[in-house]
């Protein structure tokens, strides 16, 4: 499925948001009901049960390797039960988070929100269920994103790279975008995200700022003013900027000034913008968000 029909397709398609029982559920929540209401589509609320959170079998034998043959067999068959008993407890706590989830969905306008737990890695489960993911929402960090490497916010990376899906990456508060930041390099990628944002209803009502860090220059004005016309054809109020410097120094400065409040990237290749979205600048750039990043492959 391409990126266009992912943003803009068909209604058997999902908006997909990940909670876990960190404080980025509520706004991850909000977020997807916003894009769920803005796209006419159906939301999906998953949590998933990391196999890591139980005891498991690689603990047990660390912790039995150097007893005697019965004490280790006793210990063994409690751990087991400890383990069993941990696993319903993961999956009541999930109930619960989905429930209330659904509960704030339905009060936000959304239609039959679907529940939906697995267990497992939360990026293997996503590259399981990408067919079905319009639009995918994420916290920022995840419950215990610095300590465990199988949540939410230290996934990113990860997700961002399996997922042929657009993402929206939601810090600790969201409120619908008013200002829209499109961090634009004229590359194929951010051409073709520009055509499917005109198409799409997703961002309809919002101001929008092309933002171009290079130096002022014809082979940088053209492909700008042909993306804000584009834009423009399409009904949305559009500002453009061409900006000499650092890359992510110039969009924070410029996302302050203009009181951005979401901003628009495209992921990987080879330029200077979207070479932000790799390696260890993602988790940082990530962190460091207080307005919400629309990332599209």
């Amino acid at each position: 499925m391409s990126e266009s029909s992912a943003v803009a397709s068909t209604e058997s398609d999902k908006v997909t948001a990940c909670i876990d029982g960190s404080a980025f559920a509520v706004p991850v929540c909000d977020a997807a009901v916003w894009v769920s209401l803005k796209l006419k589509a159906p939301l999906s609320i998953l949590h998933v049960i990391d196999r890591h959170e139980t005891v498991g079998e690689a603990t047990m034998g660390d912790l039995s390797g150097s007893i005697g043959l019965g004490a280790r067999e006793h210990l063994l068959e409690e751990l087991a039960s400890l383990d069993e008993q941990r696993g319903r407890i993961a999956q009541e706590q999930g109930r619960l988070m989905l429930e209330a989830a659904c509960e704030r969905a339905a009060q936000g306008g959304v239609e039959s929100p679907r529940p939906r737990q697995r267990n497992g890695g939360l990026v293997e489960t996503l590259t399981e269920l990408e067919d079905e993911i319009r639009l995918l929402v994420l916290g920022k960090r995840g419950e215990s994103g610095d300590q465990a490497s199988e949540h939410l916010g230290t996934n990113l990376e990860r997700v961002i790279r399996s997922l042929h899906r657009p993402v929206l990456v939601v810090p600790g508060v969201f409120t619908a975008p008013t200002k829209v930041l499109i961090a634009f390099d004229g590359s194929a990628t951010i051409r073709r995200a520009v055509q499917v944002l005109a198409a799409s209803p997703l961002l309809e009502g919002a101001e929008l700022h092309l933002v171009m860090i290079g130096a002022d220059s014809v082979e940088n004005q053209a492909p700008l003013n042909a993306a804000r016309d584009e834009l423009q054809a399409a009904g949305f109020d559009v500002k453009t900027s061409l900006k000499a410097g650092q890359v992510e120094t110039c969009l924070r400065e410029y996302s302050t000034e203009h009181a951005i409040d979401m901003q628009v990237m495209g992921a990987y290749g080879h330029s200077r913008i979207r070479q932000l979205l790799v390696g260890s600048t993602t988790t940082d750039m990530i962190r460091h968000a207080t307005v919400p990043l629309l990332i599209l492959r």
